[in-house]
């Protein structure tokens, strides 16, 4: 898998994630337990820190980068969506980035929010916790009720189990 340390800054990954080999990390990316980190992903911390907390997922295609000498703290169980693009500071713990999504620079999710697909979030907006938001710009458009949890923490337990059986179950075969 192509894990590459620039300028002295390197990757730290946790034994129990998962980078798939079609995945990128560059730099200061920090990937803490059960972290699924999908094919195509490319995570670039050449100039900033990317800092993903234990149990999340970011999916295939997703991009993150960071400004030069920020953080992106992305928190603990939190699923970034297949070809999402994050350039923002914090996805706080249990949210959800939608496919295809955009967040922009400075953003900050609060926890156990929701970024609806392709919804683009523009720089510097703040999105509370337990907030559902779509459009572009990203407006609220609910609340994160019991349905949302139960249906998202499921989804999530799906990438921690892969998280633990892809090293072993998914063999090349041409």
């Amino acid at each position: 898998m192509p894990i590459y340390e620039f300028e002295g800054r390197r990757p730290t990954i946790a034994k129990s994630a998962y980078v798939a080999e079609t995945a990128i990390i560059i730099g200061d990316v920090r990937l803490a337990a059960d972290v699924y980190i999908g094919h195509g992903a490319i995570l670039r911390g050449d100039y900033g820190t990317i800092d993903i907390g234990s149990q999340s997922a970011v999916e295939e295609g997703a991009i993150l980068h960071i400004n030069p000498g920020a953080v992106c703290q992305i928190g603990h169980r939190v699923t970034v969506g297949h070809g999402a693009k994050l350039h923002c500071l914090e996805v706080a713990d249990s949210a959800v980035v939608g496919i295809g999504a955009i967040l922009s620079f400075n953003v900050k999710i609060g926890e156990w929010s929701i970024v609806a697909e392709g919804a683009v979030v523009p720089n510097g907006k703040i999105i509370p916790p337990g907030i559902i938001v779509a459009g572009n710009p990203a407006r609220e458009i609910s609340k994160v009720g019991a349905r949302h949890r139960e249906f998202w923490n499921y989804g999530k337990d799906i990438y921690v189990d892969l998280a633990a059986r892809y090293p072993d179950g998914c063999k090349r075969i041409g």
